[in-house]
């Protein structure tokens, strides 16, 4: 499997294993997360993606769990994780509402938690959750350079910013943001007009896909007409409509990563179905057309 390079020392697969889920899984214990891990790495996807605030702050420490049941496991992936969203949950069940804290000392204290429930001593790539509107970009800053320069992170990035927000953190910064993780799929196409890929393209930046099957939506009939497209086509390639789905995201010369959310060992196996689905542009026009609603103008 392919893999891009987001720093001098970290590199992250074509595709991502998204575990934002795994809380939810009946079969959270060690074993079972090693069987997921295990079979992600079959394929070649190394790059498994958290959030401290995933679980209501408990996937971390499944995955952490995992990790110190098996000896070298770690060393064979790439975590991304993401703080600065804070609900009145677990640990931060004090809180009175939910709000976002990019400050420095939240920051550092959020990391040292991932590490702690994550039982690793390094971060591959952090990710700012989410833009925050009394973020102070100097402090902002800072902070994820001085993770970069103790060596507890490898790479920094942001989720769901907008270019603007992107601009106003790096300008103080000295660590490239190297990822933008935001909404895209066949039913959230704003990225593809709005500016979001052609910024990211422009800097240099890898776009990670979260919900790629738009949370099963694509398969749920809530678009009857992009349903039958992707039958047909799926039926044309010999494969099924999530395959067709990513494939269409792979064909994007932004190298849009899709990170894909699974508790199902079987589809875990069969995450890098998409690699196999060749898409010629009428093939990608067509399907964008059919979750347009009309034909390109």
């Amino acid at each position: 499997m392919d893999r891009y390079q987001i720093a001098d020392d970290v590199a992250i697969s074509r595709i991502a294993y998204g575990m934002w889920r795994i809380a939810a899984d009946p079969d959270t214990g060690p074993a079972h997360v090693q069987a997921k891990l295990e079979a992600c790495l079959a394929q070649g996807v190394t790059t498994v993606d958290q959030a401290d605030i995933y679980g209501n702050y408990a996937a971390e420490a499944l995955l952490g769990a995992a990790l110190g049941a098996s000896p070298g496991l770690r060393d064979r992936i790439e975590i991304v994780t993401k703080c600065g969203i804070i609900a009145p949950v677990g640990r931060h069940s004090g809180a009175r509402v939910k709000h976002y804290d990019t400050s420095a000392a939240h920051i550092a204290g959020s990391v040292e938690e991932s590490l702690r429930a994550m039982q690793t001593d390094r971060i591959d790539l952090l990710l700012i959750h989410r833009p925050n509107p009394l973020m102070n970009p100097d402090e902002t800053g800072r902070a994820l350079d001085e993770l970069v320069a103790a060596g507890k992170v490898r790479a920094v990035g942001v989720s769901n910013f907008r270019p603007y927000d992107v601009a106003l953190l790096q300008d103080s910064m000295s660590s490239p943001l190297s990822v933008n993780q935001i909404e895209i799929s066949l039913a959230a196409l704003d990225p593809f007009t709005n500016g979001d890929l052609a910024y990211l393209q422009r800097s240099g930046m890898v776009p990670m896909a979260w919900s790629p099957l738009a949370g099963g939506a694509l398969f749920a009939g809530v678009r009857p007409a992009l349903i039958e497209a992707l039958r047909e086509m799926a039926e044309a390639k010999g494969t099924d409509i999530a395959a067709v789905a990513i494939a269409w995201l792979l064909v994007h010369p932004a190298g849009i990563v899709p990170v894909m959310g699974t508790n199902t060992l079987e589809r875990i196996a069969r995450l890098d179905d998409a690699l196999a689905v060749e898409l010629d542009t009428q093939d990608w026009f067509t399907l964008y057309a059919a979750a347009l609603g009309h034909d390109v103008p």
